[in-house]
């Protein structure tokens, strides 16, 4: 297969890197749930469509496919963007379609902001604000529900990633509940493949931030950078990372095609994208030294956010544990905590 990103997919990428740039800059990272540059992130990306992105053109969405989903998303990982894409984007166009269609529209006007809790921990990550939450459906089985948060009882819980916004929530209304298998492991597919690219993402930013350190960084009259300790630790991060990428690309070209095998393409990208970005944030916080565990500075953004995503939509070590029971080794029932 080719792993190149078609020219649609590049001009796509393209222009959400171009609102990424603008819009969410690490100061916005920094803002957080409710300021007003967050706000105008969630008002660009509207504009762009790209809550349609896996929406029919029937419906008024792009009509475009998982391959684009990998493009936009190692873009929303680079800037380590805010809001619950993952949620909208996504996993609630196929939820919605299924369960809730009378509000696909309004999801595709992007007057709709969606959480999910595919675990069913009862916290939702970048919560404060969304309309919905998609709770169920943790390892594409079971069944999703659709609730409306709007008048929950709603509470802040501690995350490494302040910015993440996790949320916790009580009292909602269920709207309607999607018991289809193919909806629902549909849903859980994206929601995987998504936070594969991310995580792509935010290891390509740790590298690119990490890099810029160890070039300007002096030691004993040379760069940092000179040093082959460093050179080691780097060439290490970015062998896992090219590594990841074309697994990630592989699974998102799999969903698309609706191939049989993609259940291990997706397993495979997670875990291999997981392991990749605790390796390049491992290294970035090496090569850059006692200035990286500073809040001031902005590497601790990407890395706390990785952190976070590690184990979202099913750690590295759940997904191999999946991968080997679906190849009839026998870990039926191995379940994570989140």
């Amino acid at each position: 297969m080719r792993f190149a990103p078609s020219d649609e997919q590049r001009e796509l990428e393209a222009v959400v890197r171009q609102v990424l740039t603008d819009r969410c800059p690490p100061q916005t990272v920094r803002a957080g749930a409710g300021s007003a540059q967050v706000a105008a992130l969630a008002e660009s990306l509207a504009g762009l469509g790209v809550a349609g992105l896996l929406v029919a053109e029937d419906d008024g969405g792009l009509g475009l496919d998982e391959n684009h989903l990998v493009s936009v998303f190692a873009q929303i990982g680079y800037a380590a963007a805010p809001l619950p894409l993952t949620a909208t984007l996504a996993v609630a166009p196929a939820v919605l379609a299924a369960g809730a269609p009378d509000l696909l529209a309004k999801l595709v006007d992007g007057g709709l902001t969606v959480g999910a809790d595919p675990a069913e921990t009862g916290h939702v990550a970048f919560g404060s604000g969304v309309d919905l939450v998609l709770r169920g459906g943790f390892g594409g089985t079971g069944r999703i529900e659709i609730l409306d948060v709007s008048d929950a009882a709603v509470s802040t819980s501690p995350s490494v990633d302040v910015a993440l916004d996790l949320t916790g929530y009580a009292g909602a209304r269920l709207v309607a509940a999607v018991d289809d298998p193919q909806v629902v492991r549909l849903a859980w597919e994206r929601g995987v493949l998504a936070t594969s690219a991310e995580l792509i993402g935010l290891s390509r930013r740790m590298l690119d931030l990490t890099v810029e350190h160890v070039r300007t960084r002096e030691q004993f009259g040379v760069p940092i950078g000179s040093f082959q300790a460093v050179k080691h630790h780097l060439a290490t991060a970015l062998l896992h990372l090219e590594f990841a990428v074309p697994v990630v690309a592989t699974a998102g070209f799999e969903l698309a095609a609706g191939l049989p095998g993609r259940l291990r393409a997706l397993a495979t990208a997670k875990a291999l994208a997981s392991e990749a970005a605790h390796v390049v944030g491992r290294a970035a916080l090496q090569c850059h030294g006692a200035i990286g565990y500073t809040t001031e500075y902005d590497l601790h953004l990407f890395l706390k956010r990785s952190w976070a995503l590690e184990s979202s939509w099913g750690s590295a070590a759940w997904h191999r544990a999946a991968l080997l029971d679906d190849l009839g080794v026998g870990l039926t029932g191995v379940r994570p905590a989140s």
